[in-house]
């Protein structure tokens, strides 16, 4: 039977663990300076534990500043960041243990083998010989890289040079990976395979990824934060995003009939804001914006109806992970997003 002090404890224990079950990553009032000039700057965000988290932005904007601070490679000018409970700073080497990381440019050591490299990496790490060369045949087989665990990595084509990257940065397996352009050079195929894999990942660990391939994380990620001259400006999933933003509605119509006569006459609807054409193979289609509000729908069937076209198709359509990356990194007048 419990005593009422252990009763106590368990009490206390039972919400730690909680917190600790929902956020794997704290980032509280990050800030870094390179010189007098802040990289990133007042940065907050969680990543829950087992998400997968796109983070984005443009070049400059304080993307790889904070994956490394987040991997313990560098300190944070001030602010704090902990994971998986520890302090990146003061339990430096606890944080290292528990995460893997991918840097946008692969420390690889080119005139070693896949094999031998691994070993290396396994050793720097601390790990014992028998799970080295357990780790090496998992990771190996997982990225794909049989073929090539004898080959010199100097011999290697990007794509696979890529895979040899992911498979260091999983050997120890940690619970948070983080990944900075994992996909970056590497022929579509392999984006493919390698997208794949990441998500395979992402089913038994923590995953931060950087990426300017915006599709891809829509993809990938449950959620994206989207980072703007080192300040988060979006944090959401991309549907979210979508509907935050979202001032004006958007049609996507298929009309049978000549575009040099749909185009004027859809443009000359009240209410309708942009009407763009989007031709495919054997279908005119149109992209029809209107303000919220004003939905447009009843007035485009009749207008298709009484010039005699076919109305093929017609459906509300979101906002594009593209679209929410250009209006929060280049509006002038940015929206006040959610945190």
């Amino acid at each position: 039977m419990a005593t009422e002090t252990e009763s106590r404890n368990d009490a206390a224990v039972e919400p730690i663990a909680e917190a600790m079950a929902e956020s794997m990553i704290k980032v509280r009032d990050l800030t870094h300076y390179y010189g007098p000039m802040p990289a990133v700057e007042n940065v907050n965000f969680d990543v829950k534990r087992g998400e997968i988290l796109g983070f984005l932005g443009p070049n400059g904007a304080g993307k790889t500043t904070t994956m490394r601070i987040l991997t313990g490679f560098m300190p944070p000018t001030r602010g704090s960041v902990t994971l998986g409970g520890y302090d990146v700073v003061e339990k430096s080497l606890e944080v290292r243990k528990r995460v893997g990381y991918l840097p946008e440019s692969v420390p690889l050591h080119t005139e070693m083998t896949v094999t031998n490299y691994l070993k290396y990496m396994g050793t720097l790490r601390r790990m014992s010989g028998r799970r080295i060369r357990t780790r090496i045949d998992d990771v190996i087989d997982l990225c794909r890289l049989e073929d090539y665990s004898k080959t010199l990595i100097g011999k290697l084509s990007k794509g696979f040079r890529q895979r040899v990257g992911i498979a260091q940065a999983i050997l120890h397996e940690p619970e948070v990976l983080v990944l900075d352009e994992p996909t970056i050079g590497i022929d579509p195929i392999q984006v493919v395979e390698t997208r794949s894999l990441i998500q395979d990942l992402g089913r038994e660990q923590t995953v931060v990824l950087s990426s300017h391939i915006l599709p891809e994380v829509s993809m990938i990620c449950e959620r994206v934060l989207i980072i703007h001259e080192g300040h988060i400006v979006a944090a959401d999933t991309p549907n979210n995003l979508a509907q935050h933003l979202r001032g004006v509605e958007q049609l996507e119509v298929e009309i049978g009939g000549p575009p040099a006569e749909v185009l004027p006459v859809l443009r000359a609807i009240n209410g309708a804001t942009e009407v763009t054409h989007h031709p495919r193979p054997g279908i005119n289609a149109y992209r029809i914006k209107f303000r919220e509000g004003h939905d447009l729908r009843d007035e485009i069937s009749r207008t298709v109806v009484s010039h005699d076209w076919s109305l093929l198709s017609m459906q509300m359509s979101g906002m594009s992970l593209e679209e929410i990356f250009l209006r929060v990194t280049t509006a002038e007048d940015e929206p006040e997003m959610p945190d």
